[in-house]
């Protein structure tokens, strides 16, 4: 495949042309109605690089010479001081997903050792353990004739993992807490972002205080974490401990209570919420699809022979894991971010104009058909060796890319793998008779309805 490139070069950058809107609102009044269908004419009707008010002024890019661009090599000039992560803040607080500068330098040298091979590794058995006993469940729904709701269960369980693997925490107890609590801030969070509501949720109504009440509920469960590791002040390799023993270089201080929830609550929503969100995905895929199912079931077969899979197994589970990237292609958890333009800048040959903002769509740039031939199709074999090889780098970007590229891919791969060759051994998940799952835009890209399910047997 032959790369397009985004614009010819030209002596001056070009002005970009895009939606007019509203003349106070901008483009949100109509955006808001179809979040994904707006934001694909707009690529369609306008380009690589289109410009539009919402009502401050943006740009969308979705060519990857863009992408690269503003992720990689003037990742400076690209901030998260935009209000989306002023929103997140409020959930969160100033973790590694959200803070930046020196801050988020010094968290994220911390927390790198976690996230080495070798570590991650020793986290399959909690990985495979975890998703048998979901495996058995299931398999008593399918002797009951009861249905699941399989976006549910992959929440429970890649909850329960993070839990395990990176807390060193059994968190089963809380999991219909943290799940309630989540769906509320983040169905209220993109309802905000969307009407324009930025204030923070302090008013004396239902709805203010649902939020503040699923937020409270969040970091009551968190505090709940911490004490009981403050009680057993140990260092059990997990990234939890790793937070709670690391010292500052200069001032020999401890992260306080406040900073650890903050690290915590990250780790709960991007560590269980993004992965649980691919799995869901891609079971309704592999419905649709069978002779991608065949071609998973016959690598199970080959590979695991009935027995359960281990960390040595993930890289013989080629196909696994292609079914799972080209999941995340078609439906990628993160489907849409933005950053602050701090300085004037020139994009694939247009102007970016410094205050104003850039939102970049992994969701759009994994269907662009000049990289993607026919890019509605699930076809897991775009992920071989030769057709990746001849895609530009940030054709597809799942977990972003550059110096914040998402410290924890390698570990969400991995379990994404290992969960889906533990239950696709055994079980054909299938939609309920009149069910038909939409994409739901709201932190994450959810399918709609937590996709409703009869578990039949391979």
């Amino acid at each position: 495949m032959t790369a397009t490139p985004a614009v010819a070069p030209s002596a001056a950058p070009r002005i970009p042309t895009g939606p007019r809107g509203h003349p106070i609102f901008g483009v949100m009044l109509e955006a808001r109605k179809d979040v994904l269908g707006w934001f694909t004419r707009t690529v369609a009707e306008h380009g690589y690089v289109a410009q539009y008010r919402c009502p401050w002024r943006a740009y969308l890019v979705t060519h990857p010479d863009g992408l690269k661009h503003v992720l990689q090599d003037n990742v400076k000039n690209y901030t998260k001081e935009h209000i989306s992560y002023s929103m997140l803040r409020r959930i969160i607080g100033d973790g590694l997903l959200t803070s930046g500068g020196e801050t988020w330098l010094k968290q994220r040298r911390l927390a790198q050792p976690a996230f080495h091979r070798a570590r991650i590794s020793a986290m399959a058995d909690h990985m495979v353990k975890a998703t048998a006993e979901l495996s058995e469940h299931w398999a008593e729904s399918q002797r009951a004739g009861e249905p699941r709701h399989a976006g549910r269960d992959m929440m429970a369980l890649t909850l329960r993992i993070v839990g395990e693997a990176l807390l060193g925490t059994d968190v089963r107890a809380e999991t219909q807490a943290v799940a309630a609590s989540f769906n509320v801030i983040s169905e209220q969070t993109a309802e905000r972002f969307r009407a324009l509501r930025f204030i923070p949720p302090i008013l004396p109504t239902a709805y203010d205080r649902a939020y503040r009440q699923a937020n409270r509920s969040l970091r009551d469960v968190v505090t709940r974490v911490i004490a009981q590791r403050r009680e057993r002040m140990e260092d059990h390799g997990d990234l939890l401990s790793m937070f709670m023993l690391a010292k500052d270089e200069e001032t020999g201080e401890q992260m306080d209570d406040a900073h650890l929830q903050s690290e915590v609550l990250t780790m709960m929503l991007a560590g269980h919420e993004t992965t649980a969100t691919a799995l869901s995905w891609a079971w309704m895929l592999l419905e649709r699809n069978p002779d991608a199912e065949r071609k998973l079931h016959a690598e199970l077969d080959s590979v695991l022979g009935g027995r359960l899979p281990t960390a040595d197994d993930v890289p013989k589970l080629v196909y696994t894991r292609r079914v799972l990237d080209e999941t995340m292609r078609l439906y990628p958890p993160v489907y849409i971010l933005s950053r602050k333009v701090v300085e004037d800048d020139t994009v694939c040959g247009y102007q970016l104009l410094g205050g104003s903002t850039v939102d970049i769509s992994p969701y759009l740039t994994h269907r662009l058909p000049e990289f993607w031939p026919d890019p509605e199709r699930f076809e897991p074999d775009r992920f071989s060796p030769e057709q990746v090889a001849a895609r530009p780098r940030y054709a597809y970007f799942p977990f972003l890319g550059g110096p914040r590229q998402c410290i924890g891919n390698s570990f969400a791969q991995m379990e994404g793998t290992l969960i889906l060759a533990t239950l696709a051994q055994r079980h054909r998940p299938r939609m309920v008779a009149g069910y038909t799952p939409t994409p739901e835009p709201l932190i994450t890209l959810r399918p709609s309805g937590e996709l409703p399910v009869m578990i039949t047997a391979r």
